[in-house]
Order: C-alpha cells, then sequence, then structure tokens
C-alpha cells in the first residue's frame, strides 16, 4: 500500500475500479452467489424506466460478473420467501441491500413529516392527509395494488410524470415507508404493506439514531468507492449536505475516513480504511450510464478524464453522441462511448456509433469491444449484432 496520504491519479483510479470489483475477473458461469457479493459491495442497484437496451438495475450486474440469469435478480428483489433487497430511495429510486432497511427508516420518518421530498409531493402531502389515508387502506384491503387499479384518484395526465392524485399518494406513502414495492408487472410498481412484503425479522431489526444510521451510510459509501470528495460521498446514497458536513468529520476523527491528497484533485479527499490499491486493473466492460462507476460526474471526469453526460432528455439534433451511449471501461481507463439499443422485434443488437475517446486508436478497443458486444448481444437474447460500417472489421461483429 503507498503512503496514505499521497496517491498519485492512476493509484486513486485503481482504488475506485476495485472497490466496485472491476479488478476482479469474471466467473465462467455466474450464480446467485455470484449475483450477492456484487450486491454486498455496491449495497444498491439504481432503477431507471429507460429500456432502449436493458433495464438500468440489471446493468451492473452484467458488467461485473457477465451473462447471468436476469430472473436470479427478480427472486432476489420481489421473491416472497428468497428476498435479498428491497425497493426505497437510495440513490435514486434503488433496489438496496434487505439487511440495511433500517439505516433508511429516518428518511422515511422525515418523508412522513414533509422533509426531503420534492416540492410538489411534500404539498400534496400536507394537503391530501386524508386521502392518502384512504389510499393507504386501499392497499391494506385489496393489495398488492398498482396505481391505476386504485379505485379512488383518477387517472394520470398523458406525459410519464403526469401522475394521477393515486400515484401521488402512493408515492408519498412510500416515502414514508407506509407502503414499499411487493413486486413489478412489467415495469408497474404493486405496492403493498411492508408488513405483508418484507420478512418479519428485517422489520424487526432495531432502528438506529438518526445519526448512527447516517455515519453508517457514509461507512458503507467509503466502502463501495474506494476513495471519494465528500460530494461524492453524500451522493452515493443522496445524503443533504447538512448531514453529511456534520457526519464526516464524526467519522474522520474515528478512523472510518482518511483523510489524502490526490494528484491533481482540489479540496478534502476521503480513502476508505479498506481500500485497496491492486498493481494493475485488467478490466472490460460496457458500464450503463446508471453504473455507480458513473454515478458522480465530476468524480468520473477527476478519475478518468472522461466528460459524461446523458443525452437522452438533449432533442436528437444536439446529441453530440447519442441517445444511450455507455462509457467502455478497458484496462484502467474509460476508452470510448458505445451509442446501443437493443431491436427486440428484429434479434439485433443496434450499434449506432462508438466514439474512441483522444488518444485512442480504433484498434486499440475494437477486438475487446466486439467480444463485450458479443457477450451482450448473447445475454440479451439478441442474434445478431449491426455496427457501423467502418468498425465492423475490426469488432469482427
Amino acid at each position: 500500500m503507498p503512503s496514505r496520504t499521497d496517491l498519485s491519479l492512476a493509484q486513486a483510479r485503481r482504488i475506485a475500479l476495485a472497490a466496485q470489483g472491476f479488478h476482479q475477473a469474471r466467473p465462467a458461469a455466474a450464480t446467485k452467489r455470484h449475483l450477492g457479493r456484487v450486491l454486498q459491495r455496491s449495497h444498491l442497484l439504481q432503477i431507471d424506466s429507460v429500456n432502449v437496451l436493458v433495464r438500468a438495475h440489471y446493468m451492473p450486474l452484467f458488467s461485473r460478473i457477465g451473462p447471468y440469469d436476469r430472473s436470479l435478480l427478480e427472486q432476489s428483489a420481489y421473491h416472497p420467501k428468497r428476498r435479498e433487497a428491497f425497493e426505497y430511495w437510495g440513490h435514486e429510486a434503488s433496489l438496496i441491500r434487505l439487511d440495511l432497511h433500517p439505516l433508511f427508516r429516518w428518511r422515511m420518518a422525515r418523508a412522513k413529516s414533509g422533509e426531503g421530498l420534492y416540492g410538489g409531493l411534500a404539498r400534496f402531502g400536507r394537503e391530501k392527509r386524508a386521502f392518502i389515508e384512504k389510499v393507504r387502506r386501499e392497499i391494506e384491503t385489496r393489495g398488492p395494488l398498482g396505481a391505476g387499479e386504485l379505485s379512488i384518484g383518477g387517472k394520470g395526465q398523458g406525459s410519464w410524470w403526469g401522475w394521477s392524485d393515486g400515484k401521488r399518494a402512493l408515492e408519498w406513502l412510500f416515502w414514508a415507508g407506509e407502503v414499499t414495492t411487493a413486486s413489478r408487472r412489467g415495469f408497474e410498481r404493486l405496492y403493498d404493506l411492508p408488513e405483508r412484503a418484507l420478512p418479519a425479522a428485517t422489520l424487526a431489526m432495531p432502528t438506529p439514531p438518526e445519526d448512527e444510521a447516517q455515519r453508517e451510510l457514509l461507512r458503507l459509501s467509503i466502502r463501495s468507492l474506494g476513495i471519494a470528495s465528500e460530494r461524492c460521498l453524500r451522493d452515493y446514497f443522496r445524503l443533504e449536505p447538512r448531514d453529511a458536513k456534520v457526519r464526516i468529520p464524526e467519522l474522520v476523527e474515528a478512523g472510518d475516513l482518511i483523510p489524502v491528497a490526490v494528484e491533481g484533485w482540489n479540496g478534502p479527499v476521503y480513502l476508505s480504511p479498506e481500500a485497496r490499491v491492486p498493481r494493475r486493473v485488467e478490466a472490460r466492460a460496457l458500464v450503463s450510464p446508471f453504473d455507480p462507476i458513473v454515478w458522480e460526474r465530476t468524480r468520473t471526469e477527476r478519475l478518468f478524464d472522461f466528460r459524461y453526460r446523458i443525452e437522452i432528455y438533449t432533442p436528437a439534433e444536439k446529441r453530440e453522441f447519442g441517445y444511450y451511449c455507455l462509457p467502455f471501461v478497458l484496462g484502467e481507463r474509460i476508452v470510448a462511448r458505445v451509442d446501443l439499443k437493443a431491436d427486440r422485434a428484429n434479434g439485433t443488437l443496434i450499434v449506432h456509433s462508438i466514439h474512441p475517446e483522444a488518444a485512442v486508436r480504433p484498434d486499440e478497443i475494437a477486438p475487446a469491444l466486439g467480444e463485450e458486444l458479443r457477450l451482450m448481444a448473447d445475454w440479451l437474447g439478441l442474434a445478431d449484432i449491426a455496427a457501423p460500417k467502418a468498425w465492423r472489421k475490426g469488432l469482427e461483429v
């Protein structure tokens, strides 16, 4: 281990990649045990509605352990007797390790009092308490239910975020921990009471004080990140700045965060006491825009000299790299952006474009990228790969 007060940028990169498991070889055949190891390391998987390639929560597992049976994740997330995760607001909407449920109860309590919610939902909670209670009672009587199955609350207004009052009530109850996701139908949440959806042993776990829960979430964050600024630490579980600013000095004093200096970085930087610095990392992975290794974009830029923005919400004529670009990690660098789409109707993985980073030659990355695309296509059940003409020979797809 090098000096813990002065790290090179290359060392910081290896620490970050190792903390997320990219230093380990993929198993020959991924099992539920391998899936569990990823969840133990990252603690949660972000959920997102975009399905142009594959839902966001499936991808971090593939990036680390390769092809796996996606039903294993469904079992871990929603099986009544073999459940190992629950849905809540961790890093955005997330599947979170089940044993961490007590660490989020303070957030549920704040939501119940109106804190921590975005303005519209907080206002709805204040003004519609009687209506919200009617929705809760209907879930108690009839659940599990999707928002559209409620007998009260009406229909949404057109767009994805044009929620009905029934959906707003369910989301308020979800934030407050009074309902949870029992399962999903397609991508639709089916809401039920926690006591029916989650194991009794989980709900019986003692609730830690708010300050200790926050400290533990930050301890988990630094283990998953390896090395991080204050901003990155609080971003992992989306802690409020006012909470993190109090907790972080406490963790430094306790030795749970080690202040370090990193070549080229300004401001306080913290190292995990458990951090590993591999001599080298030989990763090969396409990673989702919602992968922990690229969650905090300023950290991604400082670690990899890689400025990354997802362009889903950018008008087509203003996109620079494509609708759904995945960073391609090769060795210890992010070497390219690959705009992908799963054309399920035609059984084809469409590679819209490939953008190598500056000073990276296409022939340096094409063979490894071709192997990764083939692996992904097979995993998604897509027989063909359609790549840009200029890349076909190098990719050998």
